[in-house]
């Protein structure tokens, strides 16, 4: 599917628009991950990027790719000892 998204040409000060429409492709990937919308596998795919250059977009913008619980955990290291 296509999607046309309108960008004043003001915003294209040091992108071609094929970069710029990847980049924000991966950005919304990257916020509906975040979001809980997308898993990661889901969201690198849907970014068109294989899953370790999708993590690292995530660990540079501060965004955590674990979501393990903390009890959970906790049990985990409890049963392995």
């Amino acid at each position: 599917m296509q999607i046309t998204l309108n960008v004043p040409e003001q915003y294209l000060i040091d992108a071609e628009p094929e970069e710029l429409a990847r980049r924000i492709q991966l950005y919304a990937a990257v916020l509906m991950f975040h979001s809980g919308e997308l898993s990661a596998g889901a969201a690198a795919e849907f970014a068109g990027v294989d899953r370790f250059t999708f993590m690292a977009e995530c660990q540079r913008r501060g965004i955590s790719t674990v979501n393990y619980p903390a009890e959970e955990l906790a049990e985990e290291v409890a049963a392995l000892r």
